[in-house]
């Protein structure tokens, strides 16, 4: 009786092909979509770095599957372009290593654009009915974003084209402001400047992560100078950290406890901070692609059909989704029977089994 009772159990714990594609795919965060925002806060020709450490992240997380519809990067000059640069409309981290500009950048915004004003409406979602889809932030509350900024700073601020400045209270009271308005699930928070930690002290809201170049006090460096065309290349920080990245892929298990562990404060010349007390999940389970990732969601749909050349795969791209992949079988030309359910089969199939124990338990008892 009792191995009778077990095996209705676990008839009726059978889960759907659906539930079972859905556990299979489903990483260690609740998350539906993935963001970037890559912020370079410096003009000039001299600040060349601090647009190619941008430019080096974005091939970063577009490589790694987050699409250009979710990321919004800022350009507060544009170095590929400058009459200085002898290899015109290339940026290079390293004296002949990769162009990071190329041709198939996207650029949101540029130059007089990129301001203070116009990022903290870009994040808080408070922008002008007018603005592009290209310019907002589309984000809900089963979003992961990773914020990224770099430029000259220093205790508390960040400064934008020479002129004005972010300071830390500004980017905690947005980064709260979104989380009242659920326009996040989690935010990854990076800075790449003088006195870096700096930055992320004043944040209040919850499941939020940051680090920084540098701690307070402390400056951040440039990696390596180009005297054919006179600049820095790459900043000392970004450099190396781009030395973990590079050999992350799309299904890597590294985790952002790995990626912290990676740092060389020798190298790096200055002392990275990281802070985590507000994030609710240990770093040792958060993976790298839970925020410089794409995510893909896959539905599975029941057929009795024999697929004619194998599946056929659609790619569709919802408002807030990255990338969703659907899988279908190809149409047949002739008509098709009736698709059976399977869940109401099992359902059906289950009541039936309980009846026939329970009428030969009751057999049973009347005999005796």
């Amino acid at each position: 009786m009792r191995a009778i009772i077990f095996s209705i159990c676990a008839c009726l714990a059978l889960a759907s092909p659906e539930e079972s594609a859905q556990e299979f795919f489903a990483g260690s965060s609740n998350h539906t979509n993935n963001w970037a925002v890559l912020i370079s806060a410096s003009k000039y020709w001299f600040n060349y770095r601090h647009m190619s450490n941008t430019l080096a992240l974005y091939r970063t997380v577009k490589r790694l599957g987050i699409p250009d519809s979710n990321i919004i990067m800022m350009l507060a000059d544009d170095a590929a372009c400058n009459p200085r640069n002898r290899d015109a409309a290339n940026v290079y981290p390293s004296p002949g290593g990769v162009d990071l500009y190329g041709d198939n950048i996207e650029v949101d915004y540029r130059g007089y654009e990129v301001t203070v004003e116009n990022v903290i409406r870009l994040l808080t979602g408070r922008q002008d009915p007018s603005v592009p889809r290209s310019k907002r932030l589309l984000t809900d509350d089963r979003s992961n974003i990773f914020v990224y900024m770099t430029g000259h700073g220093g205790n508390e601020f960040l400064k934008f084209q020479d002129s004005e400045e972010i300071s830390a209270h500004d980017v905690g009271d947005a980064f709260a402001q979104m989380w009242e308005k659920k326009r996040y699930h989690e935010i990854f928070f990076m800075i790449d400047t003088c006195q870096a930690s700096s930055m992320y002290s004043q944040l209040h809201s919850p499941n939020i992560f940051a680090t920084g170049s540098s701690q307070v006090g402390e400056n951040s460096y440039s990696y390596h100078n180009d005297h054919t065309i006179g600049v820095s290349l790459i900043d000392r920080y970004t450099h190396y950290i781009l030395g973990f990245l590079e050999n992350v892929n799309k299904t890597s298990h590294a985790t952002m406890q790995d990626f912290f562990d990676y740092y060389d404060t020798t190298a790096i010349g200055s002392h990275p901070g990281v802070r985590s007390d507000l994030f609710a999940r240990p770093l040792n389970e958060t993976l790298i692609t839970d925020f410089f990732g794409g995510v893909a969601h896959v539905e599975v749909s029941n057929s009795d059909c024999t697929p004619v050349f194998g599946d056929v795969v659609e790619e569709e791209a919802p408002v807030r989704s990255k990338e969703t992949m659907v899988v279908k079988a190809a149409p047949p030309s002739s008509p098709q029977p009736t698709t059976v359910d399977g869940k109401g089969i099992r359902a059906w199939g289950s009541f039936g089994l309980i009846g026939l124990i329970l009428s030969w338990v009751a057999f049973r008892t009347s005999g005796s």
